[in-house]
């Protein structure tokens, strides 16, 4: 392959726009994602994305931006799973199940009373990322750095409700309230995600790259290092793949981190197998 082989996908633009914003949603949704494997929310990146679609169609009927609509509803239907979970004594995955199907019911009845929906909704269901232009990527970029921020801000709290949220609490930490800042910032995560790999697939984005480093490491700060990078290489690489594959960007985005995934499954299971075949020491 010669070098302008290489560099072909770099020459376009609309290329270049695509590769900034995939290695901003794939940093920011592994991120994240390191979080949501911790605390066994691999359900809720599935569920606000499918919630997400009302919003798209009220977005629609109302003539707003489609995003604007889709960030709407994921916020109401994240703070909705927190506060149910709380104040109900339900567990997170039957809310979410309830809350999710329950906005994506109202989004289908709601297409289904207009007797004209002309909105073509495949690159919400399955991301078009090379449609992105610069007006959308600055609005990624700064989603992005919104919720970095928070995550810096919120570091301390994050990490010990994250493990133990009782101690947390009796700590004198605001558990219910970084419990809620954490369902926002995800929620705004899945939006920001959308327009990369769509609905269908970004859950997957938010929880494979973290999952695939948990195999690796358990400390914590490692764990969210090396989901940021696993997360990268598979939203820019994946990219850079379809590019030449001729495939649809965020499957191939979605299958590169399934890769990693079970190679990092391999590598944890080479290491156990060194590790006992080594000689014991005698006592």
């Amino acid at each position: 392959m010669s070098l302008d082989t290489f560099v072909a996908p770099f020459h376009y633009d609309f290329m270049q726009r695509a590769f900034v914003a995939a290695l901003c949603v794939g940093v920011l949704c592994s991120t994240m994602g390191t979080y949501v494997i911790l605390r066994k929310l691999s359900f809720i990146g599935d569920g606000i994305a499918h919630a997400s679609f009302a919003g798209i169609v009220i977005a629609y009927l109302r003539g707003i931006d489609y995003y604007v609509g889709a960030a709407a509803v994921a916020v109401l239907t994240a703070v909705g799973i927190g506060f149910v979970h709380r104040k109900g004594k339900i567990s997170l995955d039957t809310t979410i199940g309830v809350l999710f199907t329950g906005a994506f019911a109202l989004g289908v009845f709601l297409m289904s009373q207009q007797k004209n929906y002309a909105v073509d909704l495949q690159s919400f269901l399955f991301g078009d990322i090379l449609s992105v232009q610069q007006g959308d990527l600055w609005l990624v970029l700064g989603l992005s750095a919104a919720i970095a921020l928070a995550v810096v801000v919120l570091f301390r709290g994050l990490l010990y409700t994250s493990f133990d949220p009782v101690v947390a609490e009796a700590s004198g930490m605001r558990s219910e309230a970084i419990e809620y800042a954490l369902l926002v910032m995800l929620a705004l995560t899945i939006i920001v995600s959308l327009q990369s790999v769509g609905i269908i697939l970004v859950a997957a984005l938010l929880v494979t790259p973290a999952a695939a480093a948990y195999q690796l490491t358990t400390r914590f700060a490692p764990m969210m290092a090396l989901s940021a990078v696993l997360g990268a290489v598979s939203a820019v690489g994946g990219l850079y793949l379809s590019y030449y594959l001729r495939s649809s960007s965020g499957a191939t985005i979605v299958l590169l981190a399934t890769v990693m995934f079970f190679a990092a499954i391999g590598i944890k299971q080479v290491r156990a197998a060194l590790a006992r075949s080594r000689p014991q020491p005698v006592r």
